[in-house]
């Protein structure tokens, strides 16, 4: 594979997400998986999806950029949010059904929050919102999708990227915001603060 982006200093993805990990390398940018292990506490009275994911973001990319002051460190944090309820990982797969059951058949919003923390500067955060409409399958394919496991790590309970494909009708916005990285935002991010460029450059 051809890169077509370089780093031009040390990059640490503060995430252990194997998504995110493969957004990152089909660019073929060199960095480190440094995951953060920080709290993820739920909401704050009212929060907004989006401002939720991105509060969690800098969490998890300050965490990290503490220990590794010499490095970019990129922070992100995935939601889903449901008529007026917002869906991080499901704790088990009767959890994942009914996370399931509450999205089948309607819209919700994925949001993504994004930091980028460079070593001599102020954090960049932004969060970025994807609108996904499924389709409902009924109770017995749910439930057969909640049991091969696929959605246990995922929030939501659905992984856009794998099996969980068959549920989803149509995405409105960012396909790799859905997968856990909205790819195009970070990578702008990235070019503005220097800390990569077009390998051609």
């Amino acid at each position: 594979m051809h890169a077509i982006y370089r780093a031009t200093m040390d990059i640490v993805l503060a995430s252990a997400s194997p998504r995110r990990l493969e957004l990152l390398q089909g660019l073929g940018i060199s960095f480190r998986v440094v995951p953060s292990t920080c709290p993820e506490p739920p909401p704050e009275g009212h929060e907004k999806p989006e401002a939720y994911a991105m509060r969690m973001a800098l969490q998890k990319a300050l965490e990290v950029a503490a220990l590794h002051p010499g490095s970019l460190v990129i922070g992100a944090d995935t939601v889903v949010a449901v008529g007026g309820q917002m869906l991080g990982k499901p704790v088990d797969e009767a959890d994942a059904r009914r996370m399931l059951g509450l999205l089948a058949g309607r819209e919700h919003l994925v949001a993504t929050g994004c930091a980028l923390v460079p070593p001599d500067g102020p954090a960049r955060t932004f969060a970025v919102g994807t609108r996904v409409t499924m389709i409902d399958p009924g109770p017995a394919a749910l439930a057969a999708y909640a049991a091969t496991g696929e959605p246990l790590d995922k929030a939501g309970a659905y992984a856009i990227q794998g099996q969980g494909a068959f549920l989803v009708r149509s995405v409105e916005g960012s396909y790799t915001n859905v997968v856990g990285l909205p790819l195009a935002e970070v990578l702008e991010t990235a070019v503005s603060l220097g800390s990569v460029r077009p390998v051609k450059d």
